[in-house]
Protein backbone atom coordinates (compact mmCIF):
# COMPACT_ATOMS: atom_id res chain seq x y z
CA UNK A 1 0.00 0.00 0.00
CA UNK A 2 3.04 2.36 0.59
CA UNK A 3 4.12 1.93 -3.08
CA UNK A 4 0.91 2.14 -4.61
CA UNK A 5 0.50 5.40 -1.89
CA UNK A 6 3.03 6.97 -3.73
CA UNK A 7 2.97 6.36 -7.22
CA UNK A 8 -0.49 7.50 -6.91
CA UNK A 9 0.63 10.47 -4.99
CA UNK A 10 3.15 11.23 -7.62
CA UNK A 11 0.69 10.83 -10.81
CA UNK A 12 -2.17 13.49 -8.87
CA UNK A 13 1.00 15.97 -8.09
CA UNK A 14 2.02 15.77 -11.93
CA UNK A 15 -1.61 15.66 -12.99
CA UNK A 16 -2.05 19.07 -11.09
CA UNK A 17 1.61 20.34 -10.80
CA UNK A 18 0.78 20.56 -15.19
CA UNK A 19 3.30 21.33 -17.97
CA UNK A 20 5.57 23.73 -16.84
CA UNK A 21 6.63 24.87 -20.42
CA UNK A 22 2.77 25.01 -21.25
CA UNK A 23 1.91 27.42 -18.15
CA UNK A 24 4.83 29.93 -18.86
CA UNK A 25 3.57 30.01 -22.47
CA UNK A 26 0.02 31.15 -20.51
CA UNK A 27 1.63 33.55 -18.44
CA UNK A 28 3.39 35.18 -21.56
CA UNK A 29 0.04 35.64 -22.34
CA UNK A 30 -1.12 37.69 -19.92
CA UNK A 31 -3.24 34.91 -18.44
CA UNK A 32 -3.37 32.51 -15.31
CA UNK A 33 -3.81 28.77 -15.33
CA UNK A 34 -6.68 27.05 -15.14
CA UNK A 35 -5.95 25.90 -11.37
CA UNK A 36 -4.69 29.45 -10.51
CA UNK A 37 -7.86 31.19 -11.14
CA UNK A 38 -10.00 28.47 -8.89
CA UNK A 39 -7.82 29.41 -6.14
CA UNK A 40 -8.56 32.87 -6.95
CA UNK A 41 -12.10 32.41 -7.11
CA UNK A 42 -13.02 29.89 -4.20
CA UNK A 43 -12.97 30.18 -0.48
CA UNK A 44 -9.28 28.51 0.58
CA UNK A 45 -9.28 24.79 0.61
CA UNK A 46 -12.71 24.38 -0.04
CA UNK A 47 -11.93 23.22 -3.77
CA UNK A 48 -12.77 19.16 -4.66
CA UNK A 49 -12.21 17.89 -7.90
CA UNK A 50 -14.12 15.76 -10.00
CA UNK A 51 -12.54 13.65 -12.78
CA UNK A 52 -9.27 14.48 -12.61
CA UNK A 53 -8.36 11.24 -14.36
CA UNK A 54 -10.26 11.53 -16.98
CA UNK A 55 -9.04 11.05 -20.34
CA UNK A 56 -10.54 11.22 -24.10
CA UNK A 57 -11.02 8.07 -26.20
CA UNK A 58 -10.32 9.31 -29.06
CA UNK A 59 -7.87 7.31 -31.80
CA UNK A 60 -8.18 9.15 -35.36
CA UNK A 61 -5.43 11.87 -36.34
CA UNK A 62 -2.65 10.70 -34.41
CA UNK A 63 -4.90 11.25 -30.80
CA UNK A 64 -4.30 7.59 -29.17
CA UNK A 65 -0.93 8.89 -28.43
CA UNK A 66 -1.81 12.18 -27.07
CA UNK A 67 -4.18 11.38 -23.69
CA UNK A 68 -3.38 13.99 -21.35
CA UNK A 69 -5.35 13.58 -17.53
CA UNK A 70 -8.28 16.31 -17.30
CA UNK A 71 -8.48 16.65 -20.77
CA UNK A 72 -8.06 20.30 -21.03
CA UNK A 73 -10.70 20.96 -18.49
CA UNK A 74 -10.98 20.77 -14.70
CA UNK A 75 -14.23 20.65 -12.56
CA UNK A 76 -15.55 20.21 -9.46
CA UNK A 77 -16.54 22.48 -6.79
CA UNK A 78 -16.13 24.61 -3.83
CA UNK A 79 -17.86 27.21 -1.54
CA UNK A 80 -17.71 31.50 -2.07
CA UNK A 81 -18.09 33.27 1.27
CA UNK A 82 -18.82 29.83 2.91
CA UNK A 83 -21.70 29.16 0.02
CA UNK A 84 -21.17 25.35 -2.35
CA UNK A 85 -20.63 26.29 -5.92
CA UNK A 86 -20.04 23.70 -8.77
CA UNK A 87 -17.30 25.13 -11.08
CA UNK A 88 -15.52 24.15 -14.03
CA UNK A 89 -12.42 25.89 -15.55
CA UNK A 90 -11.22 25.09 -19.41
CA UNK A 91 -7.41 24.39 -19.56
CA UNK A 92 -5.78 26.16 -21.82
CA UNK A 93 -2.31 24.39 -21.64
CA UNK A 94 -3.97 21.15 -22.75
CA UNK A 95 -5.48 21.31 -25.74
CA UNK A 96 -5.71 24.67 -25.78
CA UNK A 97 -8.38 24.10 -23.55
CA UNK A 98 -10.33 22.81 -26.79
CA UNK A 99 -13.86 20.98 -26.16
CA UNK A 100 -13.81 16.85 -27.16
CA UNK A 101 -15.91 14.01 -25.49
CA UNK A 102 -14.63 13.39 -22.63
CA UNK A 103 -14.41 17.50 -21.79
CA UNK A 104 -17.65 18.08 -22.75
CA UNK A 105 -18.58 14.87 -20.40
CA UNK A 106 -17.04 16.52 -18.01
CA UNK A 107 -18.73 19.84 -17.58
CA UNK A 108 -22.00 18.00 -18.07
CA UNK A 109 -21.84 15.94 -15.10
CA UNK A 110 -20.83 19.26 -13.21
CA UNK A 111 -23.52 21.08 -14.44
CA UNK A 112 -25.92 18.03 -13.48
CA UNK A 113 -24.42 18.05 -10.16
CA UNK A 114 -25.14 22.03 -9.54
CA UNK A 115 -28.83 21.35 -10.94
CA UNK A 116 -29.53 18.20 -8.24
CA UNK A 117 -28.26 20.44 -5.57
CA UNK A 118 -29.13 23.49 -6.00
CA UNK A 119 -26.09 25.68 -6.35
CA UNK A 120 -24.60 28.29 -8.34
CA UNK A 121 -22.69 27.15 -11.78
CA UNK A 122 -19.70 29.44 -12.88
CA UNK A 123 -17.91 28.34 -16.04
CA UNK A 124 -14.41 30.26 -16.68
CA UNK A 125 -13.95 29.79 -20.44
CA UNK A 126 -10.73 29.82 -22.19
CA UNK A 127 -10.58 27.86 -25.30
CA UNK A 128 -9.71 27.03 -28.92
CA UNK A 129 -13.16 25.94 -29.75
CA UNK A 130 -14.07 22.12 -30.70
CA UNK A 131 -11.27 19.84 -31.18
CA UNK A 132 -11.21 18.98 -34.71
CA UNK A 133 -9.28 15.81 -34.50
CA UNK A 134 -12.98 14.35 -32.73
CA UNK A 135 -15.40 15.41 -35.18
CA UNK A 136 -18.77 15.94 -34.51
CA UNK A 137 -18.52 14.18 -30.80
CA UNK A 138 -17.00 17.49 -30.09
CA UNK A 139 -20.67 18.96 -31.46
CA UNK A 140 -22.54 16.63 -29.47
CA UNK A 141 -20.55 17.72 -26.44
CA UNK A 142 -21.76 21.65 -27.11
CA UNK A 143 -25.17 20.32 -27.32
CA UNK A 144 -25.47 18.95 -24.26
CA UNK A 145 -24.06 21.55 -22.23
CA UNK A 146 -26.87 24.08 -23.86
CA UNK A 147 -29.08 21.90 -23.30
CA UNK A 148 -28.02 22.24 -19.65
CA UNK A 149 -28.22 25.38 -19.52
CA UNK A 150 -31.65 25.82 -20.55
CA UNK A 151 -33.03 23.26 -18.15
CA UNK A 152 -30.85 24.83 -15.29
CA UNK A 153 -32.06 28.64 -16.25
CA UNK A 154 -34.65 30.28 -13.69
CA UNK A 155 -33.29 27.34 -11.69
CA UNK A 156 -29.94 28.03 -10.55
CA UNK A 157 -27.70 31.02 -11.14
CA UNK A 158 -25.59 30.29 -14.39
CA UNK A 159 -22.30 32.11 -14.15
CA UNK A 160 -20.05 32.54 -17.36
CA UNK A 161 -16.29 34.47 -17.47
CA UNK A 162 -14.48 34.51 -20.74
CA UNK A 163 -10.87 34.94 -19.75
CA UNK A 164 -9.64 33.65 -23.13
CA UNK A 165 -10.79 33.03 -26.55
CA UNK A 166 -14.50 31.57 -26.82
CA UNK A 167 -15.24 31.13 -30.61
CA UNK A 168 -17.86 29.52 -32.56
CA UNK A 169 -20.82 27.18 -30.77
CA UNK A 170 -18.88 27.77 -27.46
CA UNK A 171 -20.12 31.36 -27.25
CA UNK A 172 -23.78 30.35 -26.73
CA UNK A 173 -23.06 28.58 -23.49
CA UNK A 174 -22.40 32.46 -22.25
CA UNK A 175 -25.18 33.63 -23.80
CA UNK A 176 -27.54 31.12 -22.23
CA UNK A 177 -26.12 32.05 -18.76
CA UNK A 178 -27.41 34.85 -16.57
CA UNK A 179 -24.23 36.42 -16.29
CA UNK A 180 -21.27 37.26 -18.60
CA UNK A 181 -17.78 38.56 -17.21
CA UNK A 182 -15.03 39.17 -20.07
CA UNK A 183 -11.12 40.28 -19.45
CA UNK A 184 -10.31 43.35 -21.06
CA UNK A 185 -7.15 42.42 -23.60
CA UNK A 186 -7.62 38.26 -23.84
CA UNK A 187 -11.11 37.79 -23.91
CA UNK A 188 -12.59 37.45 -27.18
CA UNK A 189 -15.74 35.88 -28.16
CA UNK A 190 -17.62 35.45 -31.63
CA UNK A 191 -19.43 33.32 -34.29
CA UNK A 192 -16.85 33.45 -36.63
CA UNK A 193 -13.10 34.50 -36.39
CA UNK A 194 -11.43 37.33 -38.34
CA UNK A 195 -9.93 35.12 -41.06
CA UNK A 196 -13.38 33.71 -42.12
CA UNK A 197 -15.10 37.40 -41.90
CA UNK A 198 -12.15 38.50 -44.01
CA UNK A 199 -12.79 35.29 -46.97
CA UNK A 200 -16.11 36.16 -46.75
CA UNK A 201 -16.67 39.81 -46.78
CA UNK A 202 -12.93 41.42 -47.76
CA UNK A 203 -13.36 42.89 -44.15
CA UNK A 204 -10.29 42.93 -42.27
CA UNK A 205 -10.73 43.25 -38.06
CA UNK A 206 -8.57 42.16 -35.19
CA UNK A 207 -10.25 39.83 -32.67
CA UNK A 208 -10.22 42.57 -30.43
CA UNK A 209 -12.24 44.68 -32.85
CA UNK A 210 -14.39 42.07 -33.95
CA UNK A 211 -15.39 40.73 -30.70
CA UNK A 212 -13.09 41.68 -27.85
CA UNK A 213 -14.49 42.49 -24.33
CA UNK A 214 -15.53 46.21 -25.12
CA UNK A 215 -17.49 45.31 -28.16
CA UNK A 216 -19.81 43.02 -26.05
CA UNK A 217 -19.73 45.10 -22.88
CA UNK A 218 -20.47 48.52 -24.73
CA UNK A 219 -22.00 47.66 -28.34
CA UNK A 220 -23.88 44.20 -28.25
CA UNK A 221 -24.48 43.85 -24.33
CA UNK A 222 -23.60 40.09 -24.69
CA UNK A 223 -20.65 40.83 -21.33
CA UNK A 224 -22.77 41.62 -18.95
CA UNK A 225 -19.09 43.01 -16.64
CA UNK A 226 -16.10 43.91 -18.72
CA UNK A 227 -12.57 44.08 -16.08
CA UNK A 228 -9.62 45.12 -16.80
CA UNK A 229 -7.93 42.14 -15.10
CA UNK A 230 -8.36 38.73 -13.86
CA UNK A 231 -7.73 38.89 -10.31
CA UNK A 232 -10.61 42.39 -10.40
CA UNK A 233 -12.53 40.06 -12.63
CA UNK A 234 -12.63 37.12 -10.57
CA UNK A 235 -13.30 39.34 -7.14
CA UNK A 236 -16.52 40.56 -9.04
CA UNK A 237 -17.66 36.82 -9.30
CA UNK A 238 -17.12 36.46 -5.84
CA UNK A 239 -19.17 39.82 -4.58
CA UNK A 240 -21.75 39.29 -7.33
CA UNK A 241 -22.43 35.38 -5.40
CA UNK A 242 -22.42 36.36 -2.45
CA UNK A 243 -26.11 38.93 -3.46
CA UNK A 244 -27.56 36.01 -5.35
CA UNK A 245 -30.14 32.84 -3.71
CA UNK A 246 -28.40 29.62 -4.44
CA UNK A 247 -31.85 28.33 -6.35
CA UNK A 248 -35.13 30.38 -7.00
CA UNK A 249 -36.47 28.39 -3.99
CA UNK A 250 -33.91 29.98 -1.47
CA UNK A 251 -33.79 33.18 -0.64
CA UNK A 252 -30.74 35.39 -1.98
CA UNK A 253 -28.54 35.80 1.53
CA UNK A 254 -29.64 38.48 3.77
CA UNK A 255 -27.05 41.06 6.05
CA UNK A 256 -28.47 42.21 9.23
CA UNK A 257 -30.72 45.39 9.39
CA UNK A 258 -29.42 48.96 8.73
CA UNK A 259 -32.75 50.67 10.11
CA UNK A 260 -33.44 51.35 6.67
CA UNK A 261 -37.17 52.27 7.50
CA UNK A 262 -36.05 55.45 9.88
CA UNK A 263 -33.29 56.59 7.57
CA UNK A 264 -33.63 59.86 6.35
CA UNK A 265 -31.13 61.54 2.98
CA UNK A 266 -31.14 65.16 2.77
CA UNK A 267 -28.95 65.20 -0.46
CA UNK A 268 -31.54 63.28 -1.93
CA UNK A 269 -33.31 66.62 -1.96
CA UNK A 270 -30.28 68.45 -3.78
CA UNK A 271 -29.04 65.54 -6.31
CA UNK A 272 -32.24 65.85 -8.22
CA UNK A 273 -33.04 69.45 -9.97
CA UNK A 274 -37.00 70.12 -9.66
CA UNK A 275 -36.89 71.43 -13.43
CA UNK A 276 -37.89 68.99 -15.86
CA UNK A 277 -35.73 68.99 -18.13
CA UNK A 278 -32.39 69.42 -15.95
CA UNK A 279 -29.94 66.34 -16.51
CA UNK A 280 -28.67 64.61 -13.21
CA UNK A 281 -26.85 61.24 -12.55
CA UNK A 282 -28.66 58.83 -11.18
CA UNK A 283 -26.21 56.49 -9.83
CA UNK A 284 -26.34 59.28 -6.65
CA UNK A 285 -29.95 58.30 -6.13
CA UNK A 286 -28.99 54.99 -6.36
CA UNK A 287 -26.32 54.97 -3.87
CA UNK A 288 -28.37 57.17 -1.80
CA UNK A 289 -30.95 53.91 -1.50
CA UNK A 290 -29.08 51.12 -0.77
CA UNK A 291 -27.12 50.42 1.87
CA UNK A 292 -23.58 51.72 2.14
CA UNK A 293 -24.33 53.26 -1.44
CA UNK A 294 -22.75 49.56 -2.23
CA UNK A 295 -24.40 48.35 -5.34
CA UNK A 296 -22.80 46.31 -8.56
CA UNK A 297 -24.40 47.16 -12.06
CA UNK A 298 -25.09 45.38 -14.57
CA UNK A 299 -24.45 46.43 -18.58
CA UNK A 300 -22.67 49.96 -17.47
CA UNK A 301 -21.37 50.53 -20.63
CA UNK A 302 -24.30 48.95 -23.21
CA UNK A 303 -27.93 51.16 -22.79
CA UNK A 304 -27.07 53.47 -20.20
CA UNK A 305 -29.83 55.33 -20.12
CA UNK A 306 -31.35 52.81 -18.24
CA UNK A 307 -29.47 51.66 -14.93
CA UNK A 308 -30.09 47.87 -13.95
CA UNK A 309 -28.11 47.10 -10.54
CA UNK A 310 -28.27 44.78 -7.68
CA UNK A 311 -27.68 45.86 -3.97
CA UNK A 312 -29.40 45.97 -0.53
CA UNK A 313 -31.83 47.65 1.16
CA UNK A 314 -32.14 47.21 4.69
CA UNK A 315 -29.80 44.12 4.74
CA UNK A 316 -32.53 42.92 1.88
CA UNK A 317 -31.09 41.95 -1.90
CA UNK A 318 -32.92 44.25 -3.95
CA UNK A 319 -32.93 44.98 -8.41
CA UNK A 320 -33.10 48.29 -9.34
CA UNK A 321 -34.04 49.49 -12.49
CA UNK A 322 -33.60 53.23 -12.98
CA UNK A 323 -34.08 55.79 -15.96
CA UNK A 324 -30.45 57.75 -16.45
CA UNK A 325 -31.26 61.39 -17.04
CA UNK A 326 -27.42 62.04 -17.98
CA UNK A 327 -27.60 59.63 -21.25
CA UNK A 328 -30.39 60.49 -24.21
CA UNK A 329 -32.19 62.62 -21.05
CA UNK A 330 -33.34 58.66 -20.15
CA UNK A 331 -35.36 58.05 -22.45
CA UNK A 332 -36.26 54.64 -23.42
CA UNK A 333 -34.88 52.62 -26.60
CA UNK A 334 -34.64 49.59 -27.85
CA UNK A 335 -31.28 48.38 -26.54
CA UNK A 336 -32.94 49.84 -22.65
CA UNK A 337 -35.78 47.99 -23.07
CA UNK A 338 -33.85 44.69 -24.03
CA UNK A 339 -31.44 45.38 -20.86
CA UNK A 340 -33.66 45.95 -18.15
CA UNK A 341 -36.21 43.15 -19.73
CA UNK A 342 -33.83 40.56 -19.23
CA UNK A 343 -32.68 41.80 -15.52
CA UNK A 344 -36.24 42.06 -14.38
CA UNK A 345 -36.73 38.79 -15.64
CA UNK A 346 -33.85 36.99 -13.69
CA UNK A 347 -35.00 39.03 -10.24
CA UNK A 348 -38.42 37.83 -10.88
CA UNK A 349 -37.07 34.44 -11.53
CA UNK A 350 -34.70 33.96 -8.44
CA UNK A 351 -37.80 36.01 -5.69
CA UNK A 352 -35.54 39.28 -5.93
CA UNK A 353 -37.88 42.49 -4.84
CA UNK A 354 -37.78 45.19 -8.07
CA UNK A 355 -37.25 48.71 -7.17
CA UNK A 356 -38.28 50.65 -10.16
CA UNK A 357 -36.87 54.51 -10.15
CA UNK A 358 -38.41 56.89 -12.89
CA UNK A 359 -37.71 59.78 -14.56
CA UNK A 360 -38.70 58.58 -18.20
CA UNK A 361 -39.45 61.60 -20.90
CA UNK A 362 -41.27 58.53 -23.29
CA UNK A 363 -39.51 56.33 -25.76
CA UNK A 364 -37.07 57.59 -28.07
CA UNK A 365 -38.69 58.96 -31.37
CA UNK A 366 -36.97 58.57 -34.73
CA UNK A 367 -37.35 56.35 -38.18
CA UNK A 368 -34.11 54.12 -37.00
CA UNK A 369 -35.79 53.12 -33.63
CA UNK A 370 -39.07 52.42 -35.18
CA UNK A 371 -37.29 50.31 -37.94
CA UNK A 372 -35.33 48.22 -35.18
CA UNK A 373 -38.66 47.29 -33.92
CA UNK A 374 -38.60 49.86 -31.08
CA UNK A 375 -42.38 48.19 -30.60
CA UNK A 376 -40.92 44.86 -30.21
CA UNK A 377 -38.46 45.23 -27.92
CA UNK A 378 -39.90 47.93 -25.57
CA UNK A 379 -42.97 45.03 -25.44
CA UNK A 380 -40.20 42.46 -24.01
CA UNK A 381 -40.09 45.06 -20.68
CA UNK A 382 -43.81 45.44 -20.90
CA UNK A 383 -44.07 41.70 -20.93
CA UNK A 384 -41.22 41.08 -17.87
CA UNK A 385 -43.19 43.52 -15.75
CA UNK A 386 -46.34 42.49 -16.25
CA UNK A 387 -45.58 38.36 -15.60
CA UNK A 388 -43.43 39.55 -12.63
CA UNK A 389 -44.88 37.94 -9.13
CA UNK A 390 -42.19 39.41 -6.65
CA UNK A 391 -42.79 42.36 -4.48
CA UNK A 392 -42.30 45.59 -7.06
CA UNK A 393 -42.17 49.27 -5.63
CA UNK A 394 -42.24 52.21 -8.06
CA UNK A 395 -41.34 55.60 -7.09
CA UNK A 396 -41.43 58.30 -9.60
CA UNK A 397 -38.59 61.51 -9.09
CA UNK A 398 -40.27 63.80 -11.50
CA UNK A 399 -41.51 63.24 -14.95
CA UNK A 400 -43.16 60.11 -16.69
CA UNK A 401 -44.64 60.57 -19.67
CA UNK A 402 -47.03 58.28 -21.79
CA UNK A 403 -46.02 55.04 -22.79
CA UNK A 404 -42.80 55.07 -21.35
CA UNK A 405 -44.21 55.71 -17.69
CA UNK A 406 -46.52 52.81 -18.31
CA UNK A 407 -43.60 50.16 -19.51
CA UNK A 408 -41.93 51.66 -16.13
CA UNK A 409 -43.66 49.49 -13.61
CA UNK A 410 -46.45 51.45 -13.46
CA UNK A 411 -49.67 50.52 -11.15
CA UNK A 412 -51.79 49.70 -14.07
CA UNK A 413 -48.95 46.65 -15.25
CA UNK A 414 -48.98 45.09 -11.18
CA UNK A 415 -46.76 47.13 -9.11
CA UNK A 416 -47.60 46.40 -6.03
CA UNK A 417 -46.68 49.67 -4.46
CA UNK A 418 -46.34 53.26 -6.38
CA UNK A 419 -44.58 56.32 -4.46
CA UNK A 420 -44.25 59.44 -6.26
CA UNK A 421 -42.12 63.08 -4.89
CA UNK A 422 -43.96 65.97 -4.88
CA UNK A 423 -41.88 67.12 -8.47
CA UNK A 424 -43.80 64.32 -10.17
CA UNK A 425 -45.05 65.17 -13.52
CA UNK A 426 -47.46 61.82 -14.96
CA UNK A 427 -49.17 62.66 -18.00
CA UNK A 428 -49.38 61.31 -21.82
CA UNK A 429 -46.72 64.17 -22.48
CA UNK A 430 -45.17 67.21 -21.37
CA UNK A 431 -47.72 70.39 -20.70
CA UNK A 432 -45.67 71.82 -23.65
CA UNK A 433 -46.06 69.19 -25.94
CA UNK A 434 -49.45 68.34 -25.06
CA UNK A 435 -50.78 72.47 -25.27
CA UNK A 436 -49.37 72.32 -28.81
CA UNK A 437 -51.31 69.19 -30.22
CA UNK A 438 -54.37 70.13 -28.29
CA UNK A 439 -54.29 74.03 -28.78
CA UNK A 440 -53.05 73.64 -32.66
CA UNK A 441 -55.79 75.83 -33.88
CA UNK A 442 -55.99 78.51 -31.29
CA UNK A 443 -52.47 79.01 -31.51
CA UNK A 444 -51.81 79.52 -34.91
CA UNK A 445 -54.97 82.05 -34.99
CA UNK A 446 -53.70 84.06 -31.71
CA UNK A 447 -51.88 87.45 -31.99
CA UNK A 448 -49.63 86.59 -29.23
CA UNK A 449 -49.06 82.92 -29.70
CA UNK A 450 -46.20 83.08 -27.17
CA UNK A 451 -48.32 84.47 -24.26
CA UNK A 452 -51.44 82.33 -25.45
CA UNK A 453 -49.19 79.25 -25.49
CA UNK A 454 -47.99 80.00 -21.85
CA UNK A 455 -51.32 80.64 -19.98
CA UNK A 456 -52.18 77.38 -21.13
CA UNK A 457 -49.87 75.94 -20.22
CA UNK A 458 -49.76 77.19 -17.21
CA UNK A 459 -53.46 76.14 -16.96
CA UNK A 460 -52.61 72.18 -18.71
CA UNK A 461 -50.23 72.03 -15.70
CA UNK A 462 -52.74 73.15 -12.49
CA UNK A 463 -55.34 71.06 -14.11
CA UNK A 464 -53.86 67.39 -15.15
CA UNK A 465 -49.91 67.59 -14.07
CA UNK A 466 -50.07 68.85 -10.20
CA UNK A 467 -48.11 66.32 -7.93
CA UNK A 468 -51.66 64.66 -6.35
CA UNK A 469 -53.48 64.38 -9.67
CA UNK A 470 -52.42 60.67 -9.98
CA UNK A 471 -52.81 60.17 -6.02
CA UNK A 472 -56.02 61.20 -6.24
CA UNK A 473 -57.06 58.88 -8.77
CA UNK A 474 -55.11 55.98 -7.01
CA UNK A 475 -52.83 55.36 -9.29
CA UNK A 476 -49.78 56.78 -6.97
CA UNK A 477 -49.97 55.24 -3.04
CA UNK A 478 -48.39 58.13 -1.60
CA UNK A 479 -46.68 61.34 -2.24
CA UNK A 480 -43.20 61.35 0.08
CA UNK A 481 -40.78 63.79 0.71
CA UNK A 482 -37.57 63.24 -1.34
CA UNK A 483 -35.26 62.94 1.94
CA UNK A 484 -38.02 59.90 3.15
CA UNK A 485 -37.42 58.13 -0.24
CA UNK A 486 -35.29 55.05 1.35
CA UNK A 487 -37.32 54.79 4.49
CA UNK A 488 -40.48 54.49 2.25
CA UNK A 489 -39.22 52.04 0.04
CA UNK A 490 -37.44 49.90 3.09
CA UNK A 491 -41.36 50.22 4.67
CA UNK A 492 -43.03 49.15 1.39
CA UNK A 493 -40.46 45.79 0.67
CA UNK A 494 -40.76 45.10 4.47
CA UNK A 495 -44.74 44.98 3.99
CA UNK A 496 -44.91 42.89 0.81
CA UNK A 497 -42.10 40.47 2.15
CA UNK A 498 -44.21 37.65 1.99
CA UNK A 499 -46.05 38.38 -1.09
CA UNK A 500 -47.73 35.03 -2.67
CA UNK A 501 -48.73 35.66 -6.54
CA UNK A 502 -49.38 32.29 -8.42
CA UNK A 503 -49.08 32.79 -12.09
CA UNK A 504 -52.38 31.17 -14.12
CA UNK A 505 -51.95 27.71 -14.98
CA UNK A 506 -50.72 27.44 -18.70
CA UNK A 507 -47.48 25.99 -20.16
CA UNK A 508 -46.08 29.18 -21.06
CA UNK A 509 -46.66 33.02 -22.81
CA UNK A 510 -45.35 34.06 -25.87
CA UNK A 511 -42.56 36.30 -25.08
CA UNK A 512 -41.65 39.12 -28.21
CA UNK A 513 -38.51 37.84 -28.57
Amino acid sequence: MDVLRRRHAGLRSRIVGGDRAAIERQHRLGKLTARERLDLLLDEGTFVETDLYRRHRAAELGMADRRPYTDGVITGSGEIFGRRVFVYAQDFTVFGGALGEAHAAKIHKVMDLALENGAPLIGLNDSGGARIQEGVMALDGYGGIFRRNVRASGVIPQISVIMGPCAGGAAYSPALTDFTFMVRGTAQMYLTGPDVVEAVSGHRVSHAELGGADVHGERTGVATFVHDDEETCLAEVRYLVSLLPSNNLEEAPALAPTGAADDERPRLAEIVPVEPNKPYDMHRVVEELVDGGEFIELHEQWARNVICALGRIDGEVVGVVANQPMVLAGVLDADAAQKAARFVRFCDAFGIPLVTLVDVPGFLPGVEQEHDGIIRHGAKLLYAYCEATVPRVQVILRKAYGGAYIVMDSRSIGCDLSLAWPTNEIAVMGAEGAVNVVFRKQLAAADDPDALRAELIAEYTRQLMHPLFSAERGLVDDVIDPVRTRAAVARGLAMLRRKRGPAPQRKHGNVPL
